[in-house]
């Protein structure tokens, strides 16, 4: 609505490539917020948003979100096969996602499936275990060699295996890290860090 307080406001900030940075801030603080607008589900009222230099309001909605890959607290899953749910648009061979589902630690569940990559995915993940749900987001960000990774507290409801299968694996394949935190243990290895208090 129009008249609907604004939930960022005066907020200037530059995330150098090939940084780890951290959103860091309470409920209500305006991470999702920030994040939301990076991905143009929500529009700034003013300023701008620049990625590589370039405004992303000028840029196709699939084609922004093409750069980014996305881990969140609920992880988004497909009602379909493990194929579909790594390569929604079929662009990449099943050798290119059994490579990925190997560097996420995932080769060894699915290859015990009677089905392999044609093994059933519902809706909710739920016939699969969070941590491997989790793993799943990873891999799609992976076979779409997303350039910027964004994890909205991505580990808040998995175990501590899964949790150093991500971090080590983000730590390898991915340059630029952007994690999203209520606690500030969480962005501790970040090289940045950007605190978000009322949405200042």
């Amino acid at each position: 609505m129009e008249d609907s307080p604004l939930v960022l406001r005066g907020i200037s900030c530059t995330f150098e490539g090939g940084h780890k940075i951290g959103i860091v801030g309470r409920t209500g603080s305006g991470k999702t917020t920030l994040i939301g607008a990076l991905f143009r589900l929500v529009e700034p009222t003013a300023g701008r948003i620049l990625v590589d230099g370039i405004d992303i309001s000028k840029i196709g909605l699939s084609d922004l979100r093409s750069r980014f890959g996305i881990i969140a607290q609920d992880p988004t899953l497909f009602n379909g096969t493990v194929r579909y749910n790594m390569d929604p648009l079929c662009q990449h061979t099943d050798e290119e996602i059994w490579e990925v589902l190997g560097k996420c630690q995932l080769e060894e569940p699915v290859e015990e499936k009677e089905k392999g990559l044609d093994s059933l995915v519902v809706e909710d993940g739920s016939n699969w275990s969070m941590g491997q749900c989790q793993l799943f987001c990873l891999g799609r960000a992976l076979l779409r060699k997303a350039k910027i990774l964004v994890l909205e507290e991505a580990t808040t409801s998995i175990d501590n295996t899964t949790d150093m299968i991500l971090q080590k694996t983000i730590r390898i394949e991915f340059s630029t890290v952007i994690t999203v935190a209520h606690r500030i243990p969480t962005v501790m290895d970040c090289t940045m860090v950007q605190p978000l208090v009322m949405g200042n």
